[in-house]
């Protein structure tokens, strides 16, 4: 049975209304779990309710609908079990470093005995490393230092949750970086619930357990959630050098650009054109995943082949992830995307907890192109076929191989699990499938992070040029003539695929 969640937003939506009698809907059906101990960073562009959806969580603000749960106890005021660090720092200039600290604790823990609540402080100011400051008024320390005393002050309660609105906007950058490196280490020995807004994705991924991503309001909702699988404890150089971190950055970032790209686009819409000849829409916004088979899309689009057959302006979305095109498809953000194969039928059954969004293939893109890549370590240690791998695994009971695939719905999920399971491996209890974005692959597989993968072309033939893997099978041995990616578009209610994307 799954572990019930420690806190829960379930369907929360903010709506203000307006001096003329509106409505403005600023956030919409907030859906979020988080469990204990994790660190939770919400991004997005300024307006998207970060702030408003942190507010609700603490108390200080109430949802239109929907509602917060705490340990199984719905939020309906604040309480010193949510401690809000504010990016103002909101301490009494009359009072020293001790003073500040002291007023929250003493009017929180009134039922605690003077000396127990003394010990409290003492050891919060100890915390912070502010022992020598413990007697100083707020004018006479620096932005960092007023900033660990909001810190600790906040700790000093011991809350179940820690709400950060921006804590270190206003602060240079290396005093950022020391109070980064402070709050993560705070946080992470003190078993530390947090949730942070912030605008600095290098801050999000630096401090974050997941990244959550919020689309652009009115109407704001949950556009994307970033695992960030970076091992801690961090050290903030060892998460720069580490393969996954450019990946999981550019993510951030070319969602957030797409959300810009997505407000203009909203501001225009009612400007679009209908085109002389008739065609349903004659602007389509496209997604592609940078592989050797989206050259069908990349073509057309150079050769000017969209132009004529009617289309005004034909937008390529270059997306970070399968995951991201599955997202594109969902909001309406893509009219059209190149698909692995297996993902129209996931998306038209609503498989893992979805519902179903009804999928049209319009063609094939590419056939084969797939190679199963182990890493060059096993090569070393003498695997040249499957039943040297197995034979490797069952050498080396101590630990478990980790193989990478795109996507559960891909070809490259199903010929790799077929390949194992031919050799008599079980893909799914002798081995361990992990899902990471195709331009990942290499990188992961150098950093050792995996011991081989399954991936489409130039993926495969990088690692090789690299020298960190070799080929050991291409999947023209295993199907050859399998669809591998296509060209797809989603039908739902009585929306209708406007034809030229079909005849296209």
């Amino acid at each position: 049975m799954p572990t019930p969640a420690f806190l829960e937003v379930d369907r929360v939506d903010r709506i203000f209304s307006l001096p003329n009698g509106g409505e403005y809907v600023a956030i919409r059906n907030i859906d979020l779990q988080i469990h204990k101990g994790e660190f939770i960073s919400l991004i997005g562009h300024s307006g998207c309710g970060k702030s408003t959806l942190l507010n609700i969580i603490a108390g200080l603000d109430r949802a239109s609908s929907g509602g917060v749960i705490l340990e199984g106890k719905e939020v309906m005021d604040p309480g010193p079990d949510r401690m809000v660090i504010f990016q103002n720092y909101s301490l009494l200039p009359w009072r020293t470093v001790r003073q500040n600290i002291a007023l929250a604790v003493n009017a929180a823990m009134k039922h605690l005995s003077k000396q127990e609540r003394q010990e409290i402080i003492e050891h919060h100011i100890d915390l912070v490393n502010l022992r020598p400051a413990a007697d100083k008024f707020p004018h006479e320390l620096s932005g960092g230092m007023k900033q660990r005393v909001a810190i600790a002050r906040g700790l000093a309660l011991r809350p179940k949750l820690l709400l950060l609105d921006e804590p270190f906007g206003a602060l240079d950058a290396l005093t950022r970086g020391n109070m980064q490196e402070k709050l993560m280490q705070i946080c992470q020995e003190n078993q530390v619930t947090a949730v942070m807004v912030t605008h600095d994705v290098d801050e999000a991924l630096l401090l974050s357990d997941r990244v959550v991503m919020l689309t652009t309001g009115p109407e704001a909702h949950i556009g994307q959630i970033l695992d960030v699988e970076i091992p801690r404890p961090r050290r903030r150089l060892e998460v720069v050098n580490h393969p996954s971190y450019y990946a999981l950055r550019n993510e951030i970032v070319y969602f957030l650009n797409q959300q810009k790209r997505s407000a203009k686009r909203v501001k225009a819409k009612a400007s679009v054109a209908i085109a002389s000849n008739g065609l349903e829409k004659v602007n389509l916004n496209l997604g592609f995943i940078p592989l050797t088979d989206c050259a069908p899309l990349i073509v057309a689009h150079e050769k000017g082949f969209f132009q004529k057959h009617g289309l005004e302006q034909v937008t390529l979305s270059r997306e970070p992830s399968w995951k991201a095109v599955v997202e594109g498809i969902s909001s309406d953000r893509l009219d059209a995307a190149q698909m692995v194969a297996g993902m129209p039928l996931a998306l038209t059954l609503g498989t893992a907890g979805k519902l179903p969004m009804p999928t049209i293939t319009a063609m094939v893109m590419s056939r084969n192109g797939n190679a199963i890549t182990l890493s060059k370590r096993l090569y070393d240690q003498g695997v040249r076929s499957l039943a040297d791998l197995k034979a490797n695994l069952a050498q080396t009971a101590d630990r478990t191989y980790t193989l990478g695939i795109v996507h559960p719905t891909s070809m490259h999920n199903l010929l790799l699990r077929h390949w194992l399971a031919s050799g008599g491996i079980d893909p799914d209890r002798d081995v361990t499938l992990k899902m990471i974005p195709p331009p990942q692959m290499a990188a992961n597989l150098k950093a050792g992070n995996i011991d081989g993968y399954c991936s489409g072309e130039p993926w495969n033939s990088y690692s090789v040029h690299e020298g960190t893997g070799f080929v050991i099978r291409t999947d023209l041995d295993l199907w050859a003539g399998h669809p591998e990616k296509c060209w797809d578009c989603v039908k739902t209610g009585q929306k209708n695929i406007p034809k030229h994307i079909l005849r296209w």
